[in-house]
This record gives structure tokens, sequence and C-alpha cells, in this order.
């Protein structure tokens, strides 16, 4: 009786029903990121102008903006974390480690950030490397810790000071996908058209090809085969024999095989595949110098979107990620758009719409661009 009536007074716990079904099988026991990290960065962002230049692009654009602090709803114009923010960690200027953030993200799908602190506030903040890190799932299913492995040698981190940034994975419940993963398949597309294109200019940009004999039975005799291999690679084949015309001896016939350039539409396949990548990154392909692409109606139209629909709602992300992570009471982080010059066009725009709309306030228009109410010379 007691027992029954202990369980129906018992305090609700309101967690998750599906967590333990989640984590049944990893309680405990690290989670290693479910792909070969270093293969995708050396083929996509190493090996690829299209997958390195839409990393970057990205990841400077976004650390490129200023930084805001919020004490509720007044604009903060001196505070630790602007400074923090300006110098995160004595080995990196505040750009340098944002880029290298939003870098790690983008290329490996997860970015993580260690805090340092010191009396209850965050003195510093690292990023570090997605391939050293893993995720330990306690047996509500979420990371109660972190592993940060280096040269065989790991270290513990608590969850609480380590913030983990990922992007939407629908097939890993602790790890984020990389656009890489994505255009993968692209990726190899385009490395392979360039390595190919590079095997044609060794070979005197001529498709391959076999040397018919067809005099007598058909047949070469060793010294002659080994004469003619000699030949071909020592006076045809490489950059310094380019164009020089190849003279056949009787019965020997010239026969191509394969396809030429023309045939395989070699340019349009490899644009095709880069527009491909671009798309995984959310880049218009204009930006990237990648030709046949006619969406936009000019280069600053395409800038524009880039800004909007790719990089704000990463560092919107970001943003609230860092909140929830550095800030303490009613403070709340924020970018500043209005130093963002490509954005300015709609800034414009915003602003005439306002200037004309005579039923709104002074201080109403004021706050739909983002300012406070204007003070009196009493306050």
């Amino acid at each position: 009786m007691l027992e029954r009536l202990r369980r129906f007074w018992a305090p609700e716990q309101k967690r998750s029903a599906t967590a333990p079904l989640i984590a049944l099988h990893t309680a405990g026991r690290p989670q290693w990121t479910p792909r070969n990290y270093v293969a995708l960065t050396a083929e996509g962002f190493a090996s690829n102008a299209i997958g390195y230049r839409a990393v970057r692009m990205i990841a400077e654009a976004a650390a490129s903006i200023p930084w805001l602090v919020y004490e509720g709803e007044a604009e903060a114009t001196s505070h630790p974390l602007l400074a923090l923010f300006a110098k995160p960690n004595p080995g990196q200027p505040g750009r340098e480690f944002f880029e290298m953030l939003y870098g790690f993200l983008l290329v490996a799908g997860n970015a993580y950030i260690e805090k340092v602190e010191l009396e209850g506030a965050a003195r510093e903040i690292h990023a570090l490397r997605p391939d050293r890190m893993k995720a330990v799932a306690s047996a509500n299913g979420w990371p109660e810790a972190f592993e940060y492995s280096v040269n065989g040698q790991s270290v513990r981190l608590a969850a609480e000071n380590v913030l983990h940034l990922k992007l939407f994975n629908p097939l890993n419940d602790h790890y984020g996908m990389s656009p890489l993963e994505a255009a993968q398949r692209s990726i190899d597309t385009h490395n392979a058209a360039a390595a190919w294109n590079k095997a044609m200019l060794d070979n005197c940009a001529r498709p391959s090809g076999a040397l018919v004999y067809a005099a007598g039975d058909g047949n070469l005799t060793a010294e002659q085969f080994d004469r003619l291999k000699r030949e071909l690679e020592n006076s045809y084949q490489g950059a310094a024999n380019a164009g020089r015309p190849m003279v056949l001896e009787g019965g020997l016939d010239w026969k191509e095989m394969g396809y030429s350039p023309k045939d395989m539409e070699f340019i349009a396949a490899k644009n095709a595949a880069a527009r491909e990548i671009a798309l995984a990154f959310g880049v218009p392909p204009m930006l990237l110098g990648i030709p046949g692409d006619n969406t936009f109606a000019n280069y600053a139209e395409a800038n524009r979107t880039f800004w909007r629909q790719t990089v704000l709602p990463l560092a919107s992300r970001v943003a609230e990620a860092m909140t929830g992570f550095l800030a303490q009471g009613n403070v709340r982080l924020a970018h500043d758009l209005d130093q963002v010059e490509a954005l300015s066009p709609d800034r414009e725009a915003l602003w005439a719409r306002l200037e004309r709309a005579s039923f709104l306030t002074e201080d109403e228009k004021r706050a739909a661009v983002g300012y406070g109410a204007k003070r009196t010379n009493n306050e």
C-alpha cells in the first residue's frame, strides 16, 4: 500500500520517452564520426577548386559580420563577450577564429568550441578539429562528455564546456552532415575531369589509340616492338613533343580509340559537376566563375542572394547557439547586419518604404529598422 502511494505522489520527471531507445546500444560508449573526414577534406576541399572556394567564401563572409550584444532590448556598447570575440584565445584574433569555426562546420558538418572559464565567466574559447572529437552518450541519449584525441592520447571534456554545432543529418543522432558528403559524386566527377584533362595535356592533347601492324602476318618481332615502344615514349609523348607529326613505317596504321573531348561534351560535363558542388554549399555559380548560369540578372543580385540564403542563416544559427553557450542572464548575441555592404540596397529600399509610411510614428519607424526609441533632451 505504501509503495503504491509513494509511486502516486512521486514528483513527475519530464524527459523524452524515445531517448532511452536511441541510446540503448551506445550508453557510455564513444561514437566516432561515421565517415572518412580526411578523405572528404582531401578530395572535396584540398583538391577541388570549387569546394575550396565555396567554403572560403561562406566562412570569410560569415566571420566578417560584427557582433552585437543585447542586454534585454538595449544594445550594449561594451561587454565582456565583445572583448572575448575580438580575442578568443592567445593564439588567434577573432576573425581567424570564426573563419576556422565556420570552415570546420562546412567541411565536416560539425564544429566544436571549448570554453575556458574563470570565476564563472568564459575567458577563452577554442575551435577544435572535428575529426579528433567523439561524443560519449549517456543513458538518456544526450552526450554527457566529449573525448578529444591526438597522437594516441585523449582528454575527456565535460559536455557543459563544449558547444557542438552540427548541420542537419537525417541518418545520425550525434553528428551532422557536411555539404561535401551531398556533393561527393559531383566532386569525384569534377576531379576526374581535371585529372583526365591533365593526362590529355601530358599526352600532347591526343586521344588514346593503337598502332595496328597489317603487313605480313600482322605480328611484330620482339626487337621491332621494343624499338617502336621506345620511339613513341621518347619522341611523341610529353609536352615537349606536342604537335610533332608521327612518321609511320610500312604496314603501320593509327586507329583512334575512345571518345574525343568534343564527343564527351567534356567542358559541359565538368561545368555541370561544378554547379552541383556550388548548389550543395548554397553559393550561386556566377560568384564562382562557372559559366552557363543565367538565373541571376547580374552579379550584385547573385551576391545578395548568397548573403540572404546562405551566409545569414548560418551566422544566425551560430549566434543563437553561442547565446545559450556563453551568455548569462538576459543577454542575447546577434550580428550587426547594417555593416554588411552587400545588403545595403535592401536597407535603402526598407528606409524608403518607411519614409513614405505616414501612419507610423518616428519611434515605430526606428523600431522597424532595429533602432531604439529616440531619446529626448530630458533623458
